[in-house]
């Protein structure tokens, strides 16, 4: 079966880890903006040299340059029985602009999971991650700020896709595979199985 889906959750929900599972097991690919970014920038694209003139300044990357890449990469021959989007839509803007992508090909997304967590225990996940890893600017303020800041911008996201009834949240809490059981669960429950 093929599923096209986005994937929501706050930074230290275990997005990464379980990304690369749901994609394995419905042989789709998963993709993550940060990645499209790094390939456009690496392969200096007309959209990556656009890009990492923001980047190189610290600025955010317009929507237009974001939705245009996400749009060639879904356009991949790999992507077309389907695909998971990790990092994309961050915004209201953006997920309209993805149903519209989708829509002139004749597609819509089939779900949309939103991996939650506790903010004050994905806190602490985070700042053991960046001792571990020597991130020395995953600082506790730092790390409160971005959790606001997906707050603020995935709300309304969650708003969009649950009146759409694309959305399904599972617990991110817990034992890795545990959290991968439920879900595959969900996802089978919302008709999306491998």
């Amino acid at each position: 079966m093929s599923a096209r889906m986005v994937l929501l959750g706050p930074p230290g929900a275990g997005k990464g880890t379980q990304a690369a599972r749901i994609a394995e097991w419905l042989a789709i690919p998963a993709i993550s903006t940060g990645d499209i970014f790094r390939a456009n920038v690496a392969g200096a694209t007309p959209l990556g040299v656009e890009a990492k003139t923001y980047m190189d300044k610290g600025e955010y990357v317009p929507d237009s340059v974001t939705n245009a890449m996400v749009k060639d990469r879904i356009a991949q021959g790999d992507a077309a029985v389907g695909f998971l989007l990790d990092g994309y839509p961050r915004t209201a803007a953006q997920a309209h602009a993805l149903d519209k992508m989708l829509s002139e090909s004749g597609l819509a997304l089939d779900v949309v999971l939103a991996i939650t967590a506790d903010a004050e225990a994905v806190v602490k996940r985070l700042l053991k991650r960046a001792t571990e890893q020597n991130r020395a600017d995953d600082t506790e303020p730092v790390i409160r700020h971005r959790l606001e800041v997906y707050t603020e911008q995935t709300k309304p996201l969650a708003a969009i896709y649950e009146a759409k009834g694309l959305l399904v949240r599972v617990d991110g809490m817990g034992d890795i595979d545990e959290v991968t059981e439920r879900i595959m669960k969900a996802l089978a429950d919302a008709g999306v199985r491998a």
